[in-house]
């Protein structure tokens, strides 16, 4: 199994869009073949912050869902609404 954990620092103006690609890249993850969990949640001590954590079964799973067009659009447009770069 192979663990992913990441955060974003959103930007007031445009949190909520930044919440609502978040919302539907995660909603879509949790389709794909190999995806055994994914989640966003707001940090509760830093209410710009999402924090992600993703299980998947495997790295040849993960690798396919790096590679789906709409991931990488996700992760295209999402500094847009950041403060910094998603780590």
């Amino acid at each position: 199994m192979i663990i992913v954990v990441g955060s974003v620092d959103g930007l007031g103006e445009s949190f909520d869009r930044l919440m609502k690609i978040s919302l539907e890249h995660v909603h879509r993850s949790r389709m794909e073949d190999g995806c055994v969990e994914h989640t966003v949640q707001v940090d509760c001590e830093n209410s710009l912050r999402l924090r992600f954590f993703e299980r998947w079964r495997d790295a040849i799973a993960l690798e396919a869902h790096f590679a789906r067009p709409e991931s990488r659009a996700f992760v295209q447009e999402s500094p847009s609404c950041a403060r910094d770069r998603p780590s």
